[in-house]
């Protein structure tokens, strides 16, 4: 009887040791998070405006408030990976990237974050309409949709409060088909989307000062 007990002891260390085993060599898949990353755009060199802009926080449509990284590889479908992710929401990134882009381009006095307590004198308003892989049959391509309102802050009558709305359209092959190609060609296509909105604003206020 005793034998037995020892028998069954035994029996178990080796099966835990054994399941041990297994565990280190077969780890959970880990989860690889991806961000934008690109220097602001070139916007050339132009006369500073008086001008004090916020960038509002953006929304973004329901298909990409996530931050799963979602691709199209059919009409009508939209599928998102498992292990790959952005570092943050589309709506984040955008409202981010194009508020340091426009602080950076030196165009105007102040451009304002989007949490700040100060009044400015415009606002940027917007979504992000379109933030995705869209896979070919033969290349992967970064697509980025985004539509903006430009606002005068200090007028209180809503049919003169919004200046004008555009929709700014991209998309950049991807060099491999992989999620690290696919962060650099969306980093690409947001560059361009960003030195063309800043672009359109500056020329926009510059023929009213």
């Amino acid at each position: 009887m005793i034998g037995d007990k020892k028998f069954v002891t035994l029996l178990l260390c080796l099966t835990l040791s054994l399941a041990a085993c297994l565990n280190l060599e077969q780890p959970k898949n880990k989860i690889e998070y991806y961000t934008l990353e690109y220097d602001p755009p070139a916007v050339g060199h132009h006369q500073p405006l008086p001008y004090v802009i916020r960038v509002q926080q953006f929304s973004v449509s329901p298909i990409y408030n996530s931050n799963r990284i979602i691709y199209r590889d059919k009409s009508y479908k939209r599928q998102a990976y498992t292990y790959y992710k952005w570092q943050a929401n589309p709506a984040k990134f955008v409202t981010y990237y194009l508020s340091r882009d426009l602080q950076e381009s030196g165009l105007f006095k102040a451009v304002l974050p989007a949490d700040g307590r100060f009044a400015p004198a415009f606002l940027v308003a917007g979504t992000v309409n379109d933030f995705m892989e869209s896979d070919g049959e033969n290349t992967w391509e970064a697509v980025l949709s985004v539509s903006i309102a430009f606002m005068d802050e200090q007028e209180t009558d809503i049919s003169q409060k919004i200046f004008f709305q555009k929709t700014y359209r991209n998309s950049k092959p991807c060099r491999q088909k992989n999620p690290q190609a696919l962060a650099a060609a969306m980093s690409l296509a947001m560059s361009e989307i960003s030195g063309n909105i800043i672009n359109d604003l500056y020329h926009f206020l510059a023929a009213r000062n």
